[in-house]
């Protein structure tokens, strides 16, 4: 329970930098015996001698009292900035799925900035889990991302359906074929992302057609999964394509598209449904729709 309120920490802050509390109680607008209660209240309260208060001398500051001073005023100023921020609009942040993002978010915001000259724009990448938990606290407003892991508290707009990639050595003895199926990757070991939701998802589809695939790396990134499928480790999946067959470290790899159509997926737009979707939002979901590739 907070028991001294920010205009009580102004009436210390006043004496502080006045060191009188006559002066402090004329710029607070107060008796000074009514401050002079309260500052002994409030330093009862913290259980610190914030002044030193003589007759006919300047009120003085006790060690323990400037470290605490200090402290409040970094009090009041992030309270003067929480209400200076009301007075003009936050930044409209765009959220976008971690592998996405160097495909598109960077030309969203290109896009929005000069159809919104108006409105402050800025990005943000993050995983599955990490944009829910961002739409949800209001860090991020709307987020590009496959709809993966995404429950009913959130709405959409689908902007494609898409399946997913593998990804495999050159040397593969699949690496030849023009698509692959999922039954035909099951009998190979396989790299799953490690994220929770995204290994979920592939985990539920396999066993949605009664396959037990071999997990036999688990990835942070897409680029990991690449090399590692580059170098023989196993195949990856995912619905991620770069247009580079080179990984980072040189080698090459091939990709193969995946037909099974039960693994398609969609791009979407996402959002809280408890967002406030006022009119230019909605302007932005559709000129994101719109302009979409």
């Amino acid at each position: 329970m907070l028991y001294n309120t920010l205009r009580q920490y102004e009436y210390l802050i006043a004496v502080a930098e006045l060191r009188s509390l006559t002066e402090a109680a004329r710029r607070l607008n107060v008796s000074q015996p009514s401050l002079s209660v309260a500052v002994t209240r409030i330093e009862e309260r913290l259980g610190t001698r914030v002044f030193l208060r003589r007759k006919g001398a300047p009120v003085e500051i006790t060690p323990q009292g400037h470290r605490l001073l200090g402290r409040i005023r970094e009090l009041l100023l992030l309270a003067e900035g929480i209400e200076r921020s009301s007075d003009s609009p936050p930044p409209f942040v765009l959220g976008c799925f971690e592998d996405l993002a160097p495909l598109q978010l960077a030309q969203a915001l290109e896009h929005l900035r000069s159809r919104f000259p108006a409105v402050s724009f800025e990005g943000a990448e993050g995983r599955f889990s990490d944009l829910a938990t961002a739409l949800d606290e209001g860090r991020v407003d709307l987020a590009i991302s496959y709809d993966v892991g995404f429950g009913a508290r959130f709405e959409r707009c689908v902007l494609k359906t898409i399946l997913p990639v593998a990804f495999l050595a050159p040397e593969h003895p699949l690496a030849r074929q023009e698509t692959l199926t999922l039954q035909e990757l099951a009998a190979h070991p396989l790299i799953f992302f490690s994220e929770e939701l995204s290994e979920g998802f592939m985990t539920a589809l396999f066993k949605a057609m009664r396959l037990s695939p071999t997990v036999g790396h688990r990835v942070r990134s897409l680029e990991m999964m690449r090399s590692l499928a580059a170098h023989g480790a196993g195949i990856g999946i995912s619905y991620s394509s770069p247009p580079s067959s080179i990984c980072y470290d040189g080698r090459r790899v091939t990709t193969v598209p995946i037909s099974t159509t039960d693994a398609a997926t969609e791009i979407a737009l996402i959002w809280p449904r408890l967002r406030d979707t006022d009119p230019t939002f909605l302007e932005i979901v559709a000129a994101l729709e719109s302009s979409f590739g």
